[in-house]
């Protein structure tokens, strides 16, 4: 797979609503709600031209029989892929244009963390510019080696991950003390 990072692409927004709408039928009566996450759902910030979308469902379990609707979608069945209580299906193969990440309502804490990180992006323009810019360096240093600038970001994001964590719970105390 190619390691490819662009400019931001006000496309992305598009997508994500046209794939969630194809994404709320298959779900239809188990989902909760439905989220635009990852790097393309930050206005400004250089991606990897893939769209994270993220179902929340009423039952995790029940995901499971909607794999062949899913196929018919055009995506990749991936089951877990390493993260407990996620179901992950991805589009395009090699050239991959979506990802689906699904959680149970109840998985506060990876639904919180991708909320998280994408909010606080979306507030903090001088971090948001700060991470395209390693992600572009990543790309040109890794150009075939997904694994390689994945690494590359990993201290970076597990810092994002912390900072925006608790600046997003400040948000919520703030909002619902």
């Amino acid at each position: 797979m190619e390691v490819k990072v662009v400019p931001y692409n006000p496309d992305w927004e598009r997508m994500y609503r046209q794939e969630s709408f194809c994404l709320r039928n298959i779900l239809r009566n188990e989902l909760v709600a439905i989220y635009h996450i990852g790097s393309t759902s930050v206005p400004g910030l250089a991606a990897k031209p893939i769209i994270d979308i993220m179902p929340v469902v009423k039952d995790i379990n029940r995901i499971d029989r909607l794999n062949l609707e899913f196929e018919r979608l055009g995506y990749e069945c991936m089951g877990e892929f390493g993260i407990s209580g996620r179901r992950y299906f991805r589009k395009g193969g090699d050239n991959r244009t979506h990802q689906v990440h699904v959680f149970q309502q109840d998985n506060r804490t990876d639904i919180d963390r991708h909320l998280a990180v994408r909010d606080y992006l979306r507030t903090h323009p001088s971090e948001a510019a700060h991470y395209g810019a390693l992600k572009q360096e990543l790309a040109l240093r890794f150009p075939h080696d997904i694994e390689g600038y994945c690494d590359g970001k990993d201290g970076f994001m597990k810092q994002l991950e912390a900072k925006a964590l608790a600046w997003y719970a400040s948000m919520q105390r703030l909002y619902y003390p």
